[in-house]
């Protein structure tokens, strides 16, 4: 990471994208998940929000901030998430999230692989269906 003096030449939006290729979101994202899914199917729907959410958003406000970017954005997968990475499939991923969510609440085990499989495939869909 860089200190907060270092002035980056990418917009937030830049930012917004490319971040989300970072280890440490998105090991944050996958981290928190199953903790969550535990929760909600448990039911204290507050906390659980506060897990999925919550840690989420501050490493992305952390990363957005003090991480170098650059590199990311002139990665392979920096080119393949500018490509592919459009708010349809931002979307779709939390979609994928929400099934899971839904399906953990509920105790329809069988929505958490339908979710992860949403996930993926909004993932992948540069791949899929490429452009």
């Amino acid at each position: 990471m860089t200190s907060p003096t270092t002035h980056s030449t990418l917009a937030f939006q830049e930012k917004a994208l490319y971040h989300q290729i970072l280890s440490l979101k998105l090991l944050t994202d996958i981290g928190i998940t199953f903790p969550a899914l535990y929760l909600f199917w448990q039911h204290p729907f507050i906390v659980g929000l506060i897990v999925t959410f919550v840690p989420s958003i501050l490493v992305s406000a952390l990363v957005m901030r003090y991480a170098n970017l650059e590199p990311y954005k002139e990665s392979r997968l920096g080119h393949y998430i500018r490509r592919s990475m459009s708010s349809l499939v931002v979307a779709l991923r939390l979609l994928g999230l929400l099934v899971m969510c839904v399906g953990a609440w509920l105790h329809m085990l069988w929505l958490i692989p339908v979710g992860i499989i949403i996930v993926i495939l909004a993932w992948l869909r540069g791949v899929i269906f490429p452009t």
